[in-house]
């Protein structure tokens, strides 16, 4: 429950690396039932009003400005209910329109550590419902002697070190936000003379190919958000891809994401570079590679195209700015998208109580 302290409010928390990504982990039942409510607290916790999150948890960076709410399931055939945000700290906006595939990956062990689930010897799985899209993602937590681990083995890249595997299985990743896996009906759109792919299957999407951009699609992932004429064709792309999707107000929505797709250059499949959207990911989104490894299933697509058309089951590999991301595709009985599985690791960091502040917080401001 939360509590007063020096007139501040005092949360539970629990901040976890799921993935490549990080961010603070709570229990529904210790955040505000109000929408409005539960985001201003949100906002105050990671330090909105300054684009480094100076005066929260915020870590100055997308992947690092990640919430997860945890609580019981509210759905038949789930274990718990998971609600991912994206707080925007410059903007001062909660966004709960997508859905983070990495930060899901450390959504089974805090379940667990926090008593909703309970284990098994050797390995739990936890079902999982996302809040954000109404879809069910399976979870396989390492869990020996009925304890959660978190060393071992498994390496992924965008993480130092090695730890122990989960294996996350989206069970029906099709139409997460729209309800279709093709939103605009085909498998590519011509938009102001390009040709791009928009997919909806764990999370929207628009692909593109990045030569078609006067791109390489090799760059470091920093680089393109200084080339301001390209972010602004890019931003205009993915604006008039998301209504057509069906998405009314795409300019102050994260969805759809922008991925850029170029030829192989290390034996994978594709080589991406995923937009969140203002920003290129370091490493590659979850579902980002679940909607991208879906297109290369679709005759017609841009994915499928560039990367050659994939047969199931079967592997697909993205060469992304910190290495390579598989995700394995196998046909899922009476689904409209192949069922994805992904391996990643996870890391509880610290736990304790996290403050904010008992008024709104301020607005946006630049950090000085």
């Amino acid at each position: 429950m939360t509590h007063l302290m020096n007139r501040q409010i005092g949360i539970p928390c629990v901040m976890m690396r799921g993935g490549t990504s990080r961010g603070p982990f709570f229990l529904a039942s210790d955040l505000p039932a109000l929408p409005a409510e539960r985001d201003a607290l949100l906002l105050s916790v990671m330090g909105a009003g300054n684009d480094l999150g100076i005066d929260g948890i915020g870590g100055g960076n997308p992947l690092t400005s990640k919430v997860a709410i945890v609580g019981p399931a509210t759905r038949a055939g789930a274990d718990v209910d998971y609600l991912f945000a994206q707080v925007r700290v410059q903007e001062g906006v909660v966004d709960t329109s997508p859905n983070c595939g990495n930060m899901l990956a450390a959504v089974g062990p805090f379940a667990i550590e926090s008593g909703l689930v309970q284990t098994t010897d050797g390995v739990t799985v936890v079902r999982i419902h996302n809040v954000n899209t109404g879809k069910l993602i399976e979870a396989r937590v390492q869990t020996p002697g009925g304890q959660v681990v978190y060393e071992g083995e498994a390496m992924i890249d965008g993480v130092p070190g090695t730890a122990a595997p989960i294996h996350l299985a989206f069970l029906d990743a099709a139409g997460a936000n729209t309800g279709r896996l093709l939103p605009t009906g085909v498998p590519a759109d011509v938009i102001d003379g390009i040709e791009v792919s928009c997919i909806d299957a764990a999370i929207p999407v628009m692909l593109v190919h990045a030569a078609d951009l006067g791109k390489t699609g090799y760059e470091p992932a920093d680089s393109y958000r200084a080339d301001r004429k390209f972010m602004t064709r890019l931003e205009a792309l993915r604006v008039e891809a998301g209504r057509r999707m069906g998405f009314p107000n795409t300019a102050g929505m994260v969805i759809p994401k922008p991925v850029l797709l170029a030829p192989p250059t290390r034996g994978g499949t594709l080589s991406v570079r995923y937009f969140m959207p203002h920003d290129c990911h370091r490493a590659m989104a979850i579902t980002g590679a679940v909607a991208t490894a879906t297109a290369c299933t679709i005759p017609g697509t841009v994915a499928a195209a560039l990367g050659g058309l994939l047969a199931m089951p079967g592997d697909v590999t993205f060469e992304h700015p910190a290495g390579r991301l598989t995700v394995r595709l196998e046909a899922g009985v009476g689904r409209a998208a192949p069922v994805a599985g992904i391996l990643r690791t996870a890391r509880r960091l610290f736990e304790g109580t996290v403050f904010a502040r008992p008024s709104t917080p301020p607005r946006a401001a630049m950090a000085a």
